[in-house]
């Protein structure tokens, strides 16, 4: 009876360390690794990029464009400032010549009327690239938008025929033949410049929005209408 109960004592205790293996471990939760995964409670929520508030968006937007205001400031002056203004002035000292006869007389009319209607157009066309592209007509700052609005909806090279119609107009004006020289040169130039880089950038960085814009804009001689995007 001893032995009985010995037995039955002895089968109802663990065997020491192998009963202690034979238990079910607390299984802990699989760690997380550095590129993992998120886990699944945060996996399920979506995550939004955060972006400024309107007020500061507006803010942000107002200093790009005083930015870009200044710095087409400052283009004005060094290009159209030297090109129409510096070097025709270095070519010729401003000084007329045979101004005295009457022949010439419409001629000097048409001059002052070519700086008359330039001069207006290139201004608008510096505005425009501050206030909607918020950039600069220089190639090392160039808009964050396309440029389709003011003179821009009639040609798509307003600032070019601008400034060649100030240097044409000061040679109709001044009776300069060098003057109309220095034109031709300038306008032969500025029609490699577009054909040869502008066009190809502005396709390249704009695509399609640029060049719906050259197939309804052309680009020396203006729409009799302005041309409005769809």
């Amino acid at each position: 009876m001893h032995r009985t109960l010995l037995r039955q004592h002895s089968g109802s205790m663990p065997a020491g360390p192998a009963g202690a293996a034979r238990s079910r471990p607390a299984t802990a939760p699989p760690a997380r690794s550095p590129g993992g995964p998120a886990p699944q409670a945060a996996a399920g929520r979506p995550q939004r990029a955060s972006q400024p508030p309107p007020a500061r968006r507006e803010r942000m937007t107002t200093m790009h464009r005083t930015t870009a205001a200044a710095g087409s400031a400052v283009f004005f002056a060094l290009a159209p400032g030297t090109l129409a203004v510096l070097i025709p002035w270095g070519l010729t000292g401003w000084h007329p010549h045979h101004t005295q006869a009457a022949a010439w007389i419409p001629f000097r009319v048409l001059g002052a009327a070519l700086i008359a209607a330039a001069l207006p157009v290139l201004v608008a066309a510096f505005v425009r690239f501050a206030t909607e592209g918020i950039g600069t007509p220089a190639p090392v700052a160039p808009t964050e938008h396309l440029v389709v609005g003011g003179p821009y909806r009639y040609v798509r090279n307003p600032i070019y025929l601008a400034v060649t119609a100030l240097i044409a107009g000061q040679a109709l004006l001044l009776a300069q033949p060098a003057l109309l020289w220095y034109a031709a040169i300038f306008a032969a130039a500025m029609v490699a410049f577009v054909y040869g880089y502008e066009q190809p950038t502005l396709s390249q960085r704009f695509g399609t929005e640029y060049d719906q814009y050259r197939h309804a804009v052309p680009g020396w001689w203006p729409r009799r209408r302005p041309w409005q995007p769809r």
